[in-house]
């Protein structure tokens, strides 16, 4: 498969492996709304935060959805848009590996983008993504007008690319059906089942000779054979079954070649699959997003934001209601606000104070019941939250040890990832993290086991042993890992209870 080469890739492949570990702070008092809530509004670089997130997101990511800057020297003065393009490069091939972590098997990645890097950044994803997972390039209408000024041709589109985590496994939902689309059928005949369109009974041939010699006579002594390079589409007993029912239409007169009667009725409650060319009258385009956006701060708006009518789209393709949702250069807050409209569970990152200034002030008034884009569509009367959060200090010294001070669950989200790869999902605080593989991961850290000292508990000891939660798949002979200050067992009582004794900091990846 061809790659994409430039001045430092090397530096940018080994950029995510080095970034460090960091903890993420809540600020209760940018927070707003339902205090339960898992979305997730994070200020900071988004290379340190997706980094971050790893240990306890790794893997459930449904949608993610980017706008990166165009680097085109035009995006707002937020970002420094005017990168080399090599330096460009070596900003997205990092963030894109981390974002495929955070991927979940079943989701799907999707990126705007103009002509000046989406060519380039197409060859990317794929060495990232891999190739056999990519779905598509639509374009996005997102000028309704001709710009008379243009020195060459009238930029009127961007890209969306798109890629899934597997696309084996991966398909987009149908969109709904729109009116104009309902408005095309029609009950000429007055058929019980209501409207319908007439639409071909053949489909491209598939090359066998019996397809090619295919003949069926009709109830009314039409014999149909399908046009030369096509074969029928139905089969002899389908097409017997629709003619007697009277699905088939031969025309105002009656003697026309047959058609079937496709009907809306049964086609409402499937959908319809999206094409790849998104015009502006159905996901929006840029005049519509920075009217949207002025609402929240008419003296400081965003230039080049997206409209939530093209949001929408994608999560309608890529998601459903409760589906986590992830924009990683969140801007003005469109994504999370399009998330928080139609219930979808969201994680958005944005550089600098404008996460303050703009996204936060945003996702307020949609917390309120914010009247503007899309809310009239989907009936948006307020509700949800967010917690907001800033970078805290690196989890691991220079030197990979732990730094001290760090959460029980801080620890225990890198050290189940750090084994498993896998982002913990434990709810509860216990010293049993999971079973990945029949082998059960224990951490004995901060007082776990109820102690009153903060280092309590640390060491594993007989006593110890005999509190931590039985092995939930093999409780007599099922192999353990335990993380530690240290052990008072020998090795022979280790090997025979079947532990892998691991000790804290020494043990713990710090990458």
């Amino acid at each position: 498969m061809p790659i994409l080469n430039w001045l430092n890739k090397e530096q940018a492949i080994t950029t995510a492996k080095d970034c460090p570990y960091r903890l993420l702070e809540e600020v209760p008092e940018l927070s707003y709304g339902e205090k339960d809530t898992d979305n997730m509004l994070i200020q900071g670089d988004n290379l340190d935060a997706l980094k971050a997130l790893i240990p306890t997101h790794a893997g459930r990511i449904k949608c993610i959805f980017i706008d990166p800057p165009y680097n085109t020297k035009s995006a707002f003065e937020h970002y420094d848009d005017n990168l080399e393009h090599s330096k460009w490069l070596s900003m997205m091939y990092p963030r894109l590996e981390l974002l495929h972590q955070l991927l979940s098997e079943d989701g799907s990645i999707w990126i705007t983008l103009d002509d000046s890097e989406a060519h380039y950044l197409k060859v990317m994803c794929d060495e990232i993504f891999g190739r056999k997972n990519f779905v598509a390039n639509s374009v996005w209408q997102k000028k309704y007008t001709i710009s008379n000024d243009a020195k060459w041709l009238s930029d009127s589109h961007d890209h969306l690319l798109i890629y899934a985590k597997n696309k084996q496994q991966w398909r987009p939902y149908p969109l709904e059906r729109t009116e104009a689309m309902n408005k095309r059928y029609k009950n000429p005949d007055n058929h019980p089942k209501g409207p319908w369109k007439a639409t071909p009974l053949y489909a491209k041939r598939k090359g066998s000779e019996k397809e090619a010699a295919f003949s069926y006579t009709f109830k009314n002594g039409y014999k149909w054979t399908p046009p030369a390079g096509t074969s029928p589409r139905f089969p002899e007993e389908k097409l017997r079954q629709m003619d007697e029912n009277d699905e088939i239409w031969f025309g105002v007169k009656g003697n026309s070649a047959p058609s079937r009667k496709t009907f809306l009725s049964e086609l409402k409650s499937t959908g319809t699959p999206s094409s790849t060319i998104w015009l502006h009258s159905e996901a929006g385009h840029n005049h519509e997003a920075r009217e949207e956006v002025k609402v929240f701060d008419k003296n400081d708006a965003f230039t080049t934001p997206k409209p939530e009518r093209l949001v929408k789209r994608v999560l309608d393709l890529a998601t459903r209601p409760d589906d986590l949702v992830m924009d990683s250069f969140l801007g003005s807050g469109t994504t999370a606000a399009v998330a928080l409209k139609t219930n979808r569970r969201f994680i958005g990152i944005e550089l600098g104070e404008h996460a303050v200034t703009h996204a936060q002030p945003r996702l307020k008034k949609v917390v309120d019941g914010e009247q503007g884009g899309i809310s009239e569509d989907v009936n948006w009367e307020g509700g949800g939250g967010f917690k907001y959060y800033r970078l805290g200090e690196v989890i691991f010294n220079e030197d990979g040890s732990l730094k001290e001070g760090i959460s029980f669950a801080a620890l225990a989200s890198h050290i189940w990832y750090g084994d498993t790869h896998q982002s913990l999902e434990q709810t509860t605080k216990s010293p049993l993290l999971g079973v990945y593989n029949g082998i059960a991961y224990y951490l004995l850290y901060n007082g776990i086991l109820g102690d009153k000292r903060p280092d309590g508990g640390n060491v594993l000891t007989s006593k110890v042993l005999a509190m931590l939660p039985p092995h939930p798949e093999d409780p007599k002979n099922g192999k353990k890992v335990i993380y530690g200050e240290t052990t008072r067992m020998g090795e022979a009582r280790l090997k025979s209870e079947n532990i892998i004794f691991k000790q804290i900091p020494y043990d713990v990846r710090g990458r």
